[in-house]
């Protein structure tokens, strides 16, 4: 019976994304939904952003093994992105009428900035467009007895199938739908599992290192950094995103996107403890399910224990958030693949053609995360090196483009070029402290270093040449 609501409710979501495809008669319909989201249908979309495979499976996994110190990447600092992006970005880059954030750095930087940035911004996405296809196949493997690979095929092919069609809408609309099931669920589910035992018992067995949010006292400066570096991931390296960008960009009005992206962060940040008290009650009640994969925590929790509608609302959510996260995460980077890498090769390019070049990228993008997906089944792991690759190398020129007069292309080019290169190096050199900082330290220094240039120049932003279709 749970096998058949499951996939009654996939075929509703599928179905309601080929329908909201209808809406899409260009390329600005295809990429930001026509820029005419309201403020519900916008706080929705921007909600569902991250809130997805790595809140419910990949943080509570953390929380469970690491205590309340592993909330600190996510939700607070997905939360704190959100809040960021709100107050110093939303209004200034919904001003510009951009398509794409590759286009923020053409008409800032130039096309050769336009280039680098793109190509980081495609790359940093693999990562977390894999991380969703896992969780999917986690989810199926648990509900339909497939084998992992299986469930992430399966999963796979639904998301890709309507987003291919409808881009923008069918993902506005189905995170709509997507994000009253996630908060509807959630709650119910939190409600019935602590009718077993009161919160304040099974909070009670807990050592009190468990509640730490912080360092334990005594623990290293590279250990602060490397704590600091936690909030930093996403709270930081996801400002400088297409997806955060595209859902921004996609409301009907500056103060929506303001007023969204602050709601959104209160709703995920509130939201996003259910799956975490959820994690607890299955550490304390059920330990047995702790020794295994801790991915699988909260699903077996519910799986094993939960009577049919407690079932269906919980993997309901779960695979609303999922499939929520992973409909926008593959739009993002083929949007930047389309318009900013792959058009300029082609000479007059109609809207109609370009809109057939877009969904084709989304076939690309997926087809390449499915390859990293199927390589490497570590959530967290997934989510924490996509987010960490823009913040080295995205991050600093934003900054420069939105609030400096005459910010300076050959800057811009330089900090991309050595926060990449010092990040990728410290990897490989396995360093004590987090990569991500020394990547970060010198995007810093690289932008420095180019203003003092000999040859630098000053230049006036670029016009936008592209902004709209």
């Amino acid at each position: 019976m749970l096998i058949f609501f499951v996939l009654l409710y996939l075929a509703f979501n599928v179905a309601l994304g080929l329908w909201a495809a209808r809406r899409v008669q260009n390329t600005s319909d295809f990429m930001l939904a026509g820029r005419s989201l309201p403020l519900p249908m916008a706080t929705a979309v921007v909600f569902a952003t991250w809130f997805g495979s790595e809140t419910i499976l990949g943080a509570s996994a953390e929380v469970a093994e690491e205590g309340l110190i592993g909330m600190v990447e996510d939700p607070l600092g997905a939360s704190l992105c959100l809040v960021l992006v709100g107050l110093f970005f939303a209004r200034k880059l919904y001003r510009m009428n951009l398509l794409t954030f590759g286009d923020f750095y053409r008409v800032k930087f130039g096309r050769t900035a336009e280039i680098i940035a793109s190509f980081f911004l495609v790359i940093s996405y693999f990562g977390w467009v894999a991380a969703q296809m896992v969780a999917l196949g986690i989810a199926f493997n648990l509900l339909l007895g497939t084998t992992l690979v299986q469930g992430i095929l399966l999963g796979s092919f639904l998301v890709v199938l309507y987003t291919y069609f409808g881009g923008m809408w069918s993902v506005s609309l189905t995170d709509y739908v997507q994000t009253i099931m996630i908060i509807l669920g959630l709650f119910i589910v939190t409600w019935w599992v602590v009718q077993e035992k009161p919160l304040a018992e099974v909070t009670a067995t807990l050592p009190p290192d468990f509640y730490r949010i912080t360092p334990a006292t005594g623990t290293s400066f590279t250990g602060w950094l490397n704590y600091l570096a936690l909030w930093m991931t996403i709270g930081l390296g996801s400002i400088p995103q297409q997806d955060v960008f595209q859902r921004v960009m996609a409301s009907k009005s500056e103060k929506v996107a303001v007023q969204a992206s602050l709601l959104a962060a209160f709703l995920y940040v509130t939201v996003a403890l259910l799956p975490l008290v959820l994690a607890i009650y299955a550490k304390v009640l059920h330990p047995e399910l702790a020794a295994k994969d801790a991915q699988m925590l909260v699903p077996s929790l519910i799986l094993g224990t939960g009577p049919l509608v407690i079932k269906v609302l919980f993997f309901g959510a779960l695979i609303s958030a999922i499939i929520s996260t992973a409909s926008g995460a593959i739009l993002a980077p083929a949007s930047i693949l389309s318009e900013n890498l792959l058009r300029p090769l082609f000479q007059h390019m109609t809207d109609k053609k370009l809109l057939a070049l877009s969904r084709a990228c989304v076939l690309v993008v997926a087809v390449i995360s499915l390859g990293f997906a199927l390589s490497k089944n570590n959530i967290h792991e997934l989510v924490s090196e996509s987010s960490a690759l823009s913040l080295v190398s995205l991050l600093v020129p934003l900054v420069a483009g939105v609030y400096l007069k005459n910010p300076s292309r050959e800057a811009a080019i330089l900090s991309m070029v050595a926060g990449m290169t010092v990040w990728l190096l410290c990897l490989a050199l396995d360093t004590s402290l987090n990569p991500m900082l020394y990547g970060l330290a010198a995007s810093v220094a690289g932008y420095g270093l180019g203003l003092l240039w000999p040859t630098q120049k000053k230049h006036l932003p670029l016009q936008p040449e592209k902004a709209t279709h």
